[in-house]
């Protein structure tokens, strides 16, 4: 068995704006593995939140074994994106071996089309209500804010996009003062779920507080050992594989979460459409599904996902899987 890392970078359509900064490209990381002619690959993107670099991540799959197995993954590295590109990897190996889908191997159900939040990025309100005009056509869009003056910017998206319902990611942006002075005003506009409104380190202030629409963990969940800690908080956790450290942790955070009572939303870094490909799996029936990375990207994988009407598509097994 060989295991392979290369960077790989992805310019994007438009300068993407949050509140912790702005991009021009996405730099991704890209695990082979081959075992006998034959190599299944995965995607990560590693996050500078997490103390994460391209370095640090690459670092830690190059130290793997030359043979390990998917179970053997989990006591060698931790929940995030070196994981999440191996145990990726590991799938489309076997399911290419096994000449098999994955959701088959995983004994799932036949994916479909999900429809996808599209993210409009932090600016102006001018520019914020430009971008939702545009993007009116769309279902569901997704607002980048976290700044104490964001009133106007949800209310220029609102102006811009009358008919698409809005969801909210704070990025941990707000305090809890500016969540409280806010919250009132989301109904009035629609709004059908706020994102990570806290930092996660101060998200106990939550406890007890008035939340007139779903309140979703992002940065507070990154495993089935941070729901302990959600409750009473939060009414939604956002999976991410890059936080789960891979397809197998998402699917179990899954089916842990919605057991103890929370809704799914399933998202994503800006990433190619090989990130998004195992996220697809994950995102079936959830509340939110976020995967719109390539939708961000002025180039992709040779094979991307397919976005129409009716979503986000499962995979080819040209691309993954």
């Amino acid at each position: 068995m060989q295991i392979t890392v290369e960077r790989d970078v992805f310019k994007l359509a438009q300068v993407f704006t949050i509140s912790r900064g702005s991009r021009t490209e996405a730099q991704v990381l890209t695990v082979r593995i081959t075992d006998g002619g034959v190599t299944g690959w995965g995607e990560c993107v590693p996050y500078a939140r997490y103390d994460e670099t391209l370095e640090s991540v690459t670092a830690q799959i190059a130290a793997l074994p030359a043979s390990l197995t998917r179970a053997a993954l989990y006591d060698l590295l931790p929940a995030g994106a070196a994981r999440n590109a191996v145990d990726c990897a590991l799938w489309d190996l076997e399911a290419k071996q096994s000449g098999k889908r994955v959701w088959e191997l995983a004994g799932l159900p036949a994916p479909g089309p999900e429809i996808t939040a599209y993210t409009l990025s932090l600016g102006q309100p001018a520019d914020m209500e430009a971008q939702a005009a545009k993007n009116a056509f769309r279902p569901l869009l997704k607002i980048k804010l976290g700044t104490p003056d964001d009133m106007p910017r949800l209310e220029a998206v609102r102006r811009g996009a009358p008919r698409s319902t809005i969801i909210v990611d704070a990025n941990e942006g707000w305090s809890a003062a500016v969540y409280a002075d806010l919250a009132p005003h989301l109904i009035r506009l629609g709004v059908a779920l706020v994102e990570q409104p806290l930092l996660a380190s101060e998200d106990d202030a939550l406890i007890g507080m008035d939340r007139p629409v779903p309140v979703c963990a992002d940065e507070s969940c990154h495993d089935r050992s941070s729901l302990p800690h959600l409750a009473g908080k939060y009414d939604v956790v956002n999976i991410k594989l890059d936080k789960t450290g891979g397809l197998t942790e998402a699917l179990a955070l899954r089916d842990a979460a919605l057991a103890q009572g929370f809704k799914v939303m399933v998202g994503c870094m800006v990433g190619s459409s090989l990130a998004m490909a195992p996220a697809t799996l994950v995102a079936q029936g959830a509340m939110v599904t976020d995967l719109d990375g390539p939708l961000l990207l002025a180039e992709d994988r040779d094979t991307p996902l397919s976005f129409d009407d009716a979503g986000v598509h499962p995979p080819e097994p040209g691309l993954w899987g």
